[in-house]
């Protein structure tokens, strides 16, 4: 079996998911995935949700199955006995469509038997003041296929294949019509349900503790390390200073990442002349901090862990946002795209196969 490439859209994805700017918007995401050759542990069909950074619903094709991946998902049965039922449905008509859609455009493509993979990803945002974002996007063989731009409701081919694919969809004005507005209206509604089922999770605080290490180096220079722990959410600024200068452009930072119990860790380092050791400071700033740590490295006999957790902290203001948009793609004739379906946080309105 051919290996599955993670394309450009991926990555912007990852992006989406865990590099967030702000912690005043919120983000309803999904990512959808269908292969030609299923096995080794990859079912023919996966399409996962999450708010924020955090999965709340999977489905596969081998459980057939919509299910809840935190427990405080278990709210919406008091408010809606079918969701689970009525939304797996929508995602068994997901399935079909995706595999309907490898075979038309493998044959597009002129390819001959072997892996390939048709994925989806898209969601919406709210942000300060309200600012509201969403973002539509396919892809085929880890390449950009679509993309929808709700502004202007058109979309974007990436090659002469998707072209086909795209004048088929601007030729259904009402359907890209319905695609916006879902984007905008529905999947928020659904995402301020879901916030408030998970608010104790969602819009929570942890403070960091925060150390400041050192290691020998190379010709005489040694690195000061500053890791910040436990925190959440996310959104971070760490920096070094020497004195009052900005070292950023000297400085080695890795990714903020992700801890088993859904809080995260950063790190970043700098080279120093032990000399000057005395003159770097490392800058903390997070929402569960009243205000910014500023520390440095101190002997050991007198350094200890040096806690940045603050009791009191204020709270980051958390504004309701981001939506997911599901249509599927089977047996879709125009005279029954539009027609009003039950009420569920996946659009059952469904474009034109690929």
């Amino acid at each position: 079996m051919g290996r599955l490439r993670w394309p450009p859209w991926t990555v912007w994805a990852a992006f989406l998911l865990l590099g967030c700017p702000g912690s005043s918007s919120h983000y309803f995401h999904n990512f959808y995935i269908g292969v030609s050759e299923p096995g080794q542990g990859l079912p023919q069909f996966i399409a996962v949700s999450y708010v924020d950074d955090q999965p709340i619903t999977h489905y596969d094709s081998d459980t057939q199955r919509k299910v809840p991946v935190v427990p405080w998902m278990r709210k919406v049965e008091k408010d809606d006995a079918q969701y689970w039922d009525r939304n797996t449905e929508v995602l068994r008509g997901w399935e079909q469509a995706f595999q309907v859609n490898l075979v038309t455009l493998g044959n597009r493509y002129n390819q001959s038997n072997g892996f390939h993979s048709f994925q989806l990803m898209y969601g919406c945002e709210v942000g300060p003041e309200g600012r509201k974002g969403g973002y539509d996007q396919f892809g085929y063989d880890g390449r950009d296929f679509l993309s929808f731009d709700k502004e202007t409701l058109s979309w974007t081919a990436a090659d002469a294949g998707a072209q086909v694919t795209k004048r088929k969809l601007e030729r259904d004005r009402a359907f890209t019509q319905h695609r916006k507005a879902f984007l905008e209206e529905e999947c928020v509604e659904w995402l301020k349900r879901y916030l408030d089922y998970g608010k104790e999770a969602l819009q929570r605080t942890e403070p960091p503790v925060v150390t400041v290490t050192r290691q020998a180096a190379q010709d005489g220079q040694e690195t000061l390390i500053c890791q910040a722990h436990g925190f959440y959410p996310k959104e971070i600024d760490t920096f070094w200073r020497k004195d009052r200068e900005d070292m950023e452009h000297a400085t080695l930072r890795r990714d903020v990442a992700p801890n088993s119990d859904g809080t995260y860790h950063a790190w970043l380092s700098i080279d120093v002349d032990p000399q000057d050791r005395d003159h770097y400071w490392c800058h903390v700033e997070h929402a569960s901090l009243p205000q910014p740590l500023v520390l440095a490295w101190e002997e050991p006999a007198n350094m200890g862990l040096i806690v940045g957790a603050i009791v009191g902290a204020a709270t980051a203001v958390l504004l309701a946002a981001a939506g997911i948009l599901f249509f599927i793609l089977k047996n879709w004739r125009k005279e029954a795209s539009y027609k009003a379906a039950p009420k569920s946080d996946q659009d059952s309105a469904s474009p034109a196969s690929a």
